[in-house]
């Protein structure tokens, strides 16, 4: 679910390969952004993915030439970040880090008490996260970091510890997070926290090196869009 450390990174090779044969079928190039008003205005190398969200206005990503160190794969719970996060990382050849696993005990029975997180509560396993995909970075593996990462400062101290950091927001609507929610008995994060979460959310909409998929989508399409997505920023 949700890095508070500034670690200097050599740059690793490019992710694998991945599996051939299938063409990520929901990305699109395109050159503008359509806002509320109606109005365009042109951004440099934006993409587009198709989302079951926001039709009046329709979310973007912006890459940069820069090649994406290592992916958190992020959204609300119920959005599908492990299965995801683990299909990516079979795609490219990358090294699957759960966040949940780095959760202190305190903010586990916080959870399962029905009791949301605040910044406070996150701030520790943000610093750990981020050591965590650093140390990775150093061994010469591709970390691929599953982590809600709701607000904007949650992502910018993940990125301050990993230069190079890509996001994968899975979007999906607030009625069908609840409903797979409600289907995962067992799981620490109850459903009734659903609507904190999206209270809690700052989507990532224009905000660097960070691709924007319908959540949907069946979990194959997904892991296949982002680990190409994240091979082509080292082309």
């Amino acid at each position: 679910m949700e890095g508070d450390n500034a670690l200097s990174l050599v740059s690793h090779g490019p992710p694998g390969q991945g599996r051939r044969g299938e063409q990520p079928p929901m990305l699109i190039d395109e050159p503008k952004t359509t806002t509320k008003t109606g109005t365009a205005r042109a951004e440099p190398d934006v993409h587009r993915t198709k989302t079951a969200l926001s039709p009046d206005e329709v979310p973007t990503v912006t890459t940069a030439n820069t090649a994406i160190s290592a992916l958190v794969v992020m959204g609300v719970s119920g959005c599908g970040k492990s299965a995801v996060g683990a299909e990516i990382a079979r795609n490219s050849g990358g090294r699957l880090i759960e966040g949940d696993a780095f959760h202190p005990p305190a903010n586990i029975e916080k959870m399962s008490a029905g009791t949301p997180l605040n910044d406070e509560d996150r701030a520790g396993w943000l610093t750990r996260l981020g050591e965590e995909m650093a140390a990775a970075l150093a061994n010469g593996e591709h970390p691929v970091l599953t982590c809600s990462s709701l607000k904007l400062i949650y992502r910018q101290r993940l990125r301050d510890a990993v230069p190079g950091l890509g996001f994968v927001f899975l979007e999906l609507s607030k009625e069908l997070a609840a409903e797979r929610c409600s289907h995962r008995p067992g799981h620490f994060m109850p459903a009734s926290l659903v609507d904190s979460q999206f209270a809690t959310l700052e989507p990532p909409y224009g905000e660097p090196l960070t691709l924007i998929v319908d959540a949907s989508q069946p979990i194959a399409v997904i892991g296949e869009q982002a680990a190409a997505w994240w091979k082509d920023s080292h082309a």
